[in-house]
């Protein structure tokens, strides 16, 4: 009887505090909606990293590919040390017990949340930052598919740090943990998941290929293309290699992560580069033009 009177409550405050727009409406949908069963609650009131549910294996590690929220792009990537701040909402109700972007479901009572970018299931602190009120949530799907808010927690998360309706939080990841959750994900040990580690990558920060690109020659271009960012170098350098096929691919580290870049291209060669890419690699590279991030399409 408790847990019925708990579920009204929370309903309650959702239908009170958000008052949906009709582009809030659509993002529902994007959501999804496909019935994937039950999971148990944890039902605690004092939350702790050790939550076997925020730290426990998901069905897959999903980053997925860039997309666009009416004209603006957004490029999922691993990012350890995401900190921004921005509006954060809440999750419609309506959707408890729908599958979510990572294969989980989605429960109103869990500390769950959606991000345009983060990988799933990734652990982050959220704080609001009208009351200073943290909760720890684990990010477990797409959204929201709106352009004013980069965040939206479920019901439970939402009250527990005094959210009414929209509010302007702080979303920190917590790297450690999120490291714990992706390998309990991948089914990785701590000693397998060491290549992430500054201290096995002191030897070069870019690695460069010696050989003959196949399909073009080097050149002193001002574009390269970006084609993916990695925490491990050794994925960087098979995914590079793989790379040159189509160009001068090269591993540039920045900070802890590593980066497959096609470097030295004209204008033409990126963009058909580009075009290549995403018809025969399904990917969705980014383009720098004299070390400054472009359009992709604007050449």
């Amino acid at each position: 009887m408790k847990k019925i009177l708990s579920l009204a409550a929370l309903t309650a405050v959702l239908t009170g505090c958000t008052d949906l727009t009709s582009s809030d409406k659509s993002s529902v949908n994007g959501y999804g909606a496909e019935t994937f069963g039950e999971e148990t609650l944890v039902t605690t009131d004092n939350q702790s990293l050790n939550n076997t549910y925020l730290l426990a294996a998901a069905p897959k590690y999903y980053v997925g590919s860039a997309y666009k929220v009416e004209d603006i792009q957004y490029i999922p990537v691993e990012d350890l040390t995401y900190n921004q701040t921005g509006i954060a909402g809440v999750i419609p109700a309506e959707l408890n017990g729908t599958k979510t972007s990572n294969g989980e479901v989605f429960d109103i009572n869990q500390m769950v949340a959606t991000s345009k970018t983060l990988p799933l299931p990734t652990i982050a602190r959220v704080t609001n930052l009208d009351n200073g009120q943290s909760v720890v949530v684990r990010v477990n799907n797409r959204g929201p598919f709106v352009n004013t808010r980069i965040m939206d927690l479920s019901p439970a998360a939402a009250q527990k740090i005094g959210m009414n309706g929209q509010s302007k939080v702080q979303i920190q990841v917590l790297a450690d943990e999120s490291i714990m959750v992706k390998n309990a994900t991948l089914g990785l040990n701590a000693n397998q998941n060491q290549t992430v580690q500054p201290v096995q990558v002191t030897e070069t920060t870019v690695v460069t290929t010696t050989q003959a690109p196949v399909t073009s020659t080097p050149s002193s271009g001002e574009y390269n293309v970006q084609v993916a960012a990695f925490y491990s170098q050794d994925s960087a350098d098979a995914l590079a290699a793989r790379m040159r096929a189509y160009g001068d691919a090269v591993v540039v580290q920045e900070g802890d992560m590593y980066k497959v870049r096609i470097i030295g291209l004209d204008a033409t060669q990126a963009r058909s580069v580009i075009d290549n890419l995403r018809a025969n690699e399904g990917m969705a590279p980014g383009l720098l033009k004299d070390g400054r991030w472009i359009n992709a399409d604007s050449i």
